[in-house]
């Protein structure tokens, strides 16, 4: 009910933007309240069928089917709010950055606290997760510092070639711990189970692994649609009272709100003793979200011809 739903809500919104747009602040309110509703309703029910796709094709095919959807449309909603309005070249590498930051620092974190506090010891498989980190760490640097010290252009941004070469390098890079993910050490990233039998009740009784698909791509598309209107709403809000820094904010909201359902899907591996799994969620989303996401942000400056600002500042880069 809910993936279609937020769909449907966000066609709504879309269409009927205009008398929306110029009705009473009550009104406007009122609508930023349902669309959060359904958004945390939707983000439930996309993990419920989440967690019925990872199960039934197994990891961690499953997770990377989660981590692929979230991150492709994660992609379009970004190149669509880029191409919205004004020139922002700055408010992709604010999303990219809060993701990694999000991820790296916010989700593990929980499912590390939250797991151990509920079953004291968990077993992960140290040798992927590393595997992990090593990417996250190469393409950050990659994409997110390196921009700072070119000098083809000015500092912060790639030339034409450049961002084409580092798009291109992002992808393979990505790609190669992808493969090693599925197929060549497919064993550093799936954890022994030794309690299976405990989990396999809280497998997905109604219909088959389509429908279950199905409803996942509805429902993270509603998710994301309704989060390119919260997003449009906060900026428009955010440059009529003229603060600084904008992007930022907005980019962090994309972000938070886009990895809800990989964050929920986290932690709740973690609380059912699966933390390799809910390790595999997180991380590879931060991975899928420079290798892929800034590949297409490159293309659609290049094809557009708006300018894209990738190289972080000096505090951004102490904290990353």
């Amino acid at each position: 009910m809910f993936p279609i739903g937020s769909l449907g809500l966000a066609a709504l919104i879309h269409f009927g933007g205009a008398s929306i747009e110029h009705s009473l602040l009550s009104i406007k309110i009122l609508a930023l309240i349902v669309v959060a509703i359904f958004i945390f309703a939707t983000v439930f029910v996309v993990l419920h069928h989440a967690e019925a796709v990872a199960r039934r094709l197994g990891e961690p095919y499953g997770t990377l089917l989660l981590t692929f959807s979230v991150t492709a449309i994660e992609a379009s909603v970004i190149v669509s709010m880029m191409l919205h309005g004004a020139n922002n070249p700055t408010l992709a590498r604010e999303s990219v950055f809060s993701t990694v930051m999000i991820v790296c620092t916010g989700v593990v974190g929980v499912c590390l606290t939250l797991g151990g506090l509920k079953h004291r010891y968990q077993d992960i498989k140290r040798q992927g997760t590393n595997a992990s980190l090593a990417v996250i760490m190469a393409l950050t640097v990659l994409t997110l510092i390196l921009p700072n010290y070119t000098l083809a252009t000015v500092p912060g941004a790639f030339s034409a070639s450049q961002l084409a070469f580092v798009s291109v390098l992002s992808v393979l890079l990505y790609g190669a711990f992808v493969f090693a993910q599925m197929v060549r050490q497919r064993g550093d990233f799936i954890e022994d189970l030794t309690s299976r039998a405990e989990h396999e009740e809280h497998v997905s009784e109604g219909g088959k692994v389509t429908t279950n698909v199905l409803l996942l791509f509805v429902g993270l598309a509603g998710i994301v649609l309704l989060t390119e209107q919260v997003a449009g709403s906060i900026e428009d809000g955010l440059a009529f009272l003229q603060i600084t820094q904008a992007d930022a904010i907005v980019g962090f909201f994309v972000a938070a709100l886009v990895l809800m359902p990989e964050a929920a899907s986290a932690v709740r591996a973690a609380l059912n003793n699966e933390l390799q799994r809910g390790l595999n969620v997180a991380l590879g989303s931060a991975c899928a979200t420079i290798g892929l996401t800034i590949p297409a942000i490159g293309a659609a400056s290049l094809l557009t011809g708006r300018s894209l600002m990738l190289g972080l500042g000096p505090g951004d880069t102490v904290l990353l």
